[in-house]
């Protein structure tokens, strides 16, 4: 496992699933870990990712209690599943505030506090990696893959890298509410004939927070179980229609 000690990493939607795992992971790998998230949990901040005020407070308090940030995981979410033509502009909105502009609050608040060798990690999706059904989600993602290679480019010169990693169907919370077709559909397209864990993401950001990640830079890393290798989600589309 890689040596985090001595980083500070901040991670969003850490009050379960996956945000959860990806804290658990950090810790055992030395790290001091910041877990936020909107509704308040023990052990962690409250914070609302679409909220500037309350990043500039994360902020303030880190530099006073820390003095530097080492890590940022962009990993809090909202899964839309209305479809076209049915998309409400308030799900639109909501889902790019909380997915794409979350994010990039949090660069710009932390980014202040890192020097060279920080990392940022953006939780995508394999919805960003060809077109699905959920058209607020799957487009979100693909704004938020654009932030990502963006950030790594502006922010590579100072030494930070930014990386995005893209989940397949993982078993969260965020799950609960997919119809069983969508689920059974999903699953049928995935090679490795089974639906992720959190356990299979988490090693993932540990590795891309350490410096055995130093040359990772706007990276997209897939891990679906072949979902995306293969044209599939026509499929799923159907199945679900």
């Amino acid at each position: 496992m890689p040596d985090l000690t001595d980083k500070v990493v901040v991670v969003t939607g850490a009050a379960r699933g996956q945000g959860e795992a990806e804290v658990v992971a950090l810790r055992a790998a030395g790290a001091t870990v910041i877990a936020t998230d909107v509704v308040p949990f023990e052990g962690g901040r409250t914070l609302d990712v679409t909220d500037p005020a309350g990043w500039a407070a994360l902020a303030a308090d880190l530099e006073s209690t820390y003095g530097a940030v080492h890590g940022l995981v962009n990993n809090a979410g909202v899964a839309a599943r209305e479809r076209l033509p049915h998309v409400t502009l308030e799900t639109w909105d909501q889902t790019f505030a909380i997915n794409v502009t979350g994010p990039m609050l949090g660069i710009q608040a932390l980014v202040p506090l890192m020097g060279a060798g920080a990392s940022i990690v953006n939780i995508c999706s394999v919805a960003a990696m060809s077109g699905h059904a959920a058209a607020a989600y799957t487009a979100s993602k693909w704004a938020l893959r654009g932030l990502t290679r963006s950030a790594s480019l502006e922010l590579g010169e100072r030494g930070i890298r930014v990386n995005a990693v893209m989940p397949g169907l993982v078993d969260t919370p965020l799950m609960a509410d997919a119809s069983p077709a969508f689920q059974d559909a999903a699953l049928a397209e995935i090679p490795l004939g089974r639906v992720g864990q959190v356990a299979d993401i988490a090693p993932t950001i540990v590795f891309l927070m350490s410096d055995d990640a130093a040359y990772y830079n706007g990276a997209e890393l897939v891990i679906d179980g072949g979902l995306t290798a293969h044209v599939s989600h026509k499929g799923i589309a159907d199945a679900t229609r």
